[in-house]
């Protein structure tokens, strides 16, 4: 297989991990547009550099928090400005990601999308504001009509719930496999 087919090959794997790790970094999604084709650009033109006994997914996303970090310096008007700590945990999650059960980050995120829509409507919704619609806890509130104490502690126990559906399905399709 030549080095063109491998990346290609590559890249789709992991074409849902890196546009979530820009996401995560950046509100844009036009900037996430761009930042994701010139990171798999860059990544091309330094196809070379790649240790080929290391995971490519990290190897992008690096490639990826150098970009984000020039997006932040280009543009004064960034909303979400982030730092080289906030990559680096970032980046960590995503590691964790990797390791958990699963045999590819599109299962692992249609696991995630079932447990979501499995949750009861009182979790369901406080989740999906904050985390699809990315409102804010005040903006939570208001639709909501709830406490500050209530929209926290119902994302808390969401957050709890997902941990534990995920855990589930993800070893049930490992003894499945």
């Amino acid at each position: 297989m030549d080095a063109k087919s491998l990346f290609e090959i590559l890249v789709r794997e992991n074409t849902e991990m890196l546009v979530a790790y820009i996401r995560a970094g950046v509100r844009d999604q036009y900037a996430v547009d761009d930042l994701y084709q010139e990171t798999v650009l860059a990544a091309w033109k330094r196809l070379d550099d790649y240790d080929q006994d290391k995971p490519f997914g990290p190897w992008l996303r690096g490639i990826a928090g150098k970009l984000m970090l020039a997006h932040y310096r280009k543009t004064s008007r960034a909303a979400f400005p982030i730092d080289n700590q906030s990559l680096q945990w970032l980046d960590d999650r995503f590691d964790a990601i990797h390791l958990q059960r699963g045999d590819t980050f599109h299962d692992k995120l249609s696991a995630l999308r079932e447990c979501v829509d499995a949750l009861p409507e009182a979790y369901e919704r406080p989740i999906k504001m904050r985390y699809t619609e990315e409102k804010t806890l005040s903006e939570i509130e208001s639709v909501l009509q709830l406490a500050k104490e209530t929209v926290k502690k119902r994302l808390s126990r969401a957050k709890s719930r997902l941990a534990d559906c995920l855990e589930r399905k993800l070893r049930l399709a490992e003894t499945q496999s």
